[in-house]
């Protein structure tokens, strides 16, 4: 911290809801970790801040040590990939409480920034321009009603789609984008973001908003990027309404930031650098403070 004025700390906590479910029919344990993680940190990124820990806790009906061990290693992933410490966590078996297969999975991060640096949204003015970083698919958020619309069942999960190009199961447990490594090199080229949004369970229209203050509006293009194939085959197969969509999922985008028009190219090429795929997505307005997707 010695290089901060005013060292502030940052946490965040959340697990991966139901997509842990997914998981358990496939029998595919190695990526939910770093969901865990990418929920906490992406959080404390949106926030202005840098990871420093994680902690995990596992909730179990009964504890396979190798199924523990695939858990911990994407959650270990997911810390290096945050450059974040993992300093410890928890396991427990709940014998008669959860059903012996089964298991729950959640995080604690803890992250620092300099008072100055947090985003706040304060300095948002009208004209300043929203940029998307594309996410990976459904990330951790909706899967209620993803299990909704598909029956959560090894064939079906196992069956393989020409449109996603991989088999249904693959591209719903693909894991959640970790946004912290962008953001970080976006503050290195000395751009100033103004604000910033996770988009995670309530999608555009509950997430957005957070990142504005009073008297500012957000105006996003949903033509302004590619919906990924995961979302368009959920809305035709659940017959989801696209309002629906966008208030329950990321639909394509799982980080907005707001910067000046003169910092889009610099901030688009840092999110490059660091492999992310940027989108200038809308800009803000003066109006009531909200979003409207057009």
């Amino acid at each position: 911290f010695k290089d901060m004025e005013e060292p502030t700390l940052v946490s965040g906590t959340d697990g991966c809801g139901t997509k842990v479910k997914v998981a358990m029919v496939m029998d595919k344990h190695d990526t939910i970790g770093i969901d865990a993680v990418a929920m906490c940190v992406n959080d404390i990124a949106c926030a202005g801040g840098e990871p420093l820990f994680f902690l995990d806790y596992i909730a179990c009906g009964k504890n396979y040590p190798e199924k523990i061990a695939e858990i911990v290693k994407g959650v270990a992933e997911g810390c290096v990939q945050s450059e974040a410490a993992l300093i410890g966590g928890e396991t427990a078996e709940h014998p008669g409480l959860m059903p012996e297969d089964e298991y729950d999975l959640a995080g604690f991060a803890v992250g620092v920034v300099d008072k100055k640096d947090l985003l706040t949204g304060e300095a948002l003015k009208p004209g300043d321009v929203l940029i998307g970083m594309a996410s990976t698919g459904v990330h951790s958020n909706g899967f209620s009603l993803v299990r909704k619309i598909f029956k959560m069942d090894k064939e079906t999960l196992n069956t393989y789609h020409e449109e996603l190009g991989k088999t249904l199961g693959e591209a719903l447990l693909a894991p959640t984008r970790i946004y912290v490594k962008a953001l970080k090199n976006v503050k290195e080229a000395g751009v100033r973001v103004k604000a910033c949004s996770h988009i995670t369970g309530g999608g555009f229209y509950e997430n957005v908003p957070r990142m504005l203050p009073e008297g500012k509006h957000a105006v996003i293009k949903k033509d302004s990027y590619e919906v990924p194939a995961i979302f368009k085959m959920m809305e035709r197969e659940g017959n989801v309404e696209e309002h629906m969509m966008y208030n329950t999922y990321n639909m394509g985008i799982g980080m907005i930031v707001a910067v000046d028009p003169a910092d889009v190219e610099k901030t688009m090429e840092a999110m490059r650098a660091a492999g992310d795929t940027p989108y200038v997505i809308g800009e803000i307005k003066d109006g009531e403070k909200g979003v409207t997707l057009c």
